[in-house]
């Protein structure tokens, strides 16, 4: 399986993932990777701090991201050059999370596509917004028959 080429694509093409941020995500997240920040593990903690309660960590929703690009557009076989992030809102227990991804610009001669990034909550609310650079997969050699 493979995803989109580069002369597949096109400007304005989109794609979309859609997850309910769980408290066993977010401790799957900071056991992966080390990050047991107390805002995101400790309620008690949590509680003093300007959020009031435990947050996702926000590389967690830069992984939802990566999901759309690697598994949706342009797919399989894409590889991630660069992303930038901003991160807008906090993303709670419970909230319900859209990444999307949106063709801003084909860079035909590095082969490269610059995507628009965002990630909203289930209330409309934009939590992050980004641009990412890929590399997308090349079309599949032909076999001499």
């Amino acid at each position: 399986m493979s995803g989109k080429t580069i002369e597949e694509l096109r400007v304005g093409d989109r794609a979309e993932f859609t997850k309910t941020i769980s408290e066993s995500d977010v401790y799957l997240y900071a056991g992966v990777t080390g990050d047991v920040n107390p805002a995101h593990i400790d309620e008690e903690y949590a509680k003093k701090t300007f959020f009031k309660t435990r947050i996702a960590h926000g590389m967690l929703l830069g992984g939802l991201i990566s999901a759309v690009l690697g598994s949706r557009l342009p797919g399989p076989g894409t590889i991630y050059i660069s992303q930038h992030l901003d991160f807008l809102a906090p993303v709670r227990f419970g909230d319900t999370i859209t990444a999307s991804v949106e063709v801003i610009e084909i860079l035909t001669m590095q082969k490269r596509v610059k995507f628009k990034t965002t990630c909203m909550n289930q209330d409309g609310v934009r939590v992050v917004d980004g641009e990412a650079v890929v590399s997308p997969p090349k079309a599949p050699k032909r076999r001499e028959v």
